[in-house]
């Protein structure tokens, strides 16, 4: 894990406009802007991310603010990792703390038709392969050309329905909604070096690499950072009424290291063109690569921005956004037709250049420090050190 956390920064990060929360032994969280060199304390600009990202010009204010520095960046990143962390000194946590943790699915063609076979196959891995090519024969594997909610669309449904081969998955890929639901709550997600659980129950899992859209109260969207939306395909394929188990456990969202503030360098036009590289390294030595492109998504960025929050539905602290992947990860692991799964001890490194590297081991859920830091915490602790 450490040679994965040396990766951290983004290539540009002279350029770039970081901020990130780091934990300091007897204050808590503490807001920080990151660079090249070192982390510098944001407290006095703002007492949470979220606040933060409610100022007019967040990234403005971010590089005028003359903020103390904490400490050099490469020891926050090495303290990052749980074997050799020193508590005394200052880690990182996931950059956001208020927001809620939203997350867009079915947003590609590939994990469109792998939550379509998921479901044919009742949560069965062994099922999957055979299901896997009827699917297929029928569907088809390019759906790219249909745009969501379009008459083609709808057409595509008829025949599909007279198939007796639609879907709720195929429903929120091609349809008119798109699907949005709760990946966890505030202040749950884990950040960069730390472990991410699996349900010990779950047979059939996998890692999701996405970006994560960050947006304040007003609906705007004003920078992205790197996220694990890990998933228990087991648990959601016998019944899509079991999202909330395969999506939300103990430490199952990984979201960092650092967002990314829009600004004249970075903006949404960037995250449009980006290229997720995925890497897990097991245990045993397996190894699996894995790749997500933002140029495919069937959805534009903002558009799922506008199904998330809008008129119907507000969030007064803002939200993080996972905008879904592409990757669905067909690679047999432990045996032929048997398909991916994580195994305890995985390290999973997810990365593209402007966004730097999110790096995490699996464990079970039940077996990773339970989440006890919650907003009451928080707030106990802001008022103790005077921002609130």
């Amino acid at each position: 894990m450490q040679d994965f956390l040396k990766a951290t920064l983004p290539a540009d990060a002279q350029q770039a406009t970081l901020v990130g929360r780091v934990w300091i032994e007897g204050q808590g969280p503490v807001l920080v802007r990151a660079d090249h060199e070192a982390v510098y304390d944001l407290s006095a600009l703002a007492p949470t991310c979220s606040a933060l990202l409610e100022l007019p010009d967040p990234a403005a204010a971010v590089r005028a603010h003359a903020a103390p520095r904490i400490a050099s960046i490469t020891a926050v990143i090495a303290n990052s990792g749980p074997d050799a962390r020193i508590d005394e000194q200052p880690w990182l946590l996931a950059p956001c703390d208020l927001q809620a943790v939203k997350a867009s699915g079915v947003t590609f063609v590939a994990s469109m038709l792998e939550r379509v076979i998921e479901e044919q196959a009742r949560g069965n891995p062994a099922l999957a392969e055979s299901v896997r090519k009827d699917v297929v024969a029928v569907i088809g594997d390019d759906l790219s050309k249909v745009r969501p909610g379009s008459p083609e669309a709808a057409q595509l449904k008829k025949v599909l329905l007279a198939k007796n081969l639609w879907s709720q998955y195929l429903e929120v890929g091609i349809g008119p909604d798109a699907e949005i639901f709760t990946k966890s709550q505030p202040m749950s997600a884990v950040g960069t070096g730390a472990e991410i659980g699996i349900h010990p129950k779950s047979e059939w899992n996998n890692p999701e690499p996405e970006i994560v859209l960050v947006v304040n109260s007003r609906g705007e969207t004003v920078g992205a950072t790197l996220g694990n939306d890990v998933n228990l395909r087991d648990f959601e394929g016998r019944s899509a009424l079991l999202l909330g188990k395969a999506k939300d456990n103990n430490a199952s969202c990984a979201i960092g290291p650092f967002i990314r503030l829009f600004d004249g360098d970075f903006g949404i036009a960037d995250v449009r063109q980006v290229d997720l590289a995925m890497k897990v390294v097991g245990p045993e030595g397996f190894t699996m690569d894995g790749a997500s492109s933002l140029r495919l998504i069937s959805r534009d960025p903002l558009d799922l921005v506008g199904h998330a929050i809008g008129p119907n539905h507000q969030y007064p602290d803002g939200l993080v956004l996972f905008l879904g992947t592409m990757f669905a990860p067909t690679q047999d692991r432990f045996g032929p037709g048997q398909g991916f799964t994580h195994a305890v001890g995985d390290v999973v490194a997810i990365s593209t250049p402007r966004l730097g590297t999110l790096v995490n081991r699996v464990n079970t859920s039940d077996r990773i420090e339970p989440w006890r830091y919650g907003v009451n915490a928080l707030m106990r602790d802001l008022a103790r050190r005077g921002l609130l």
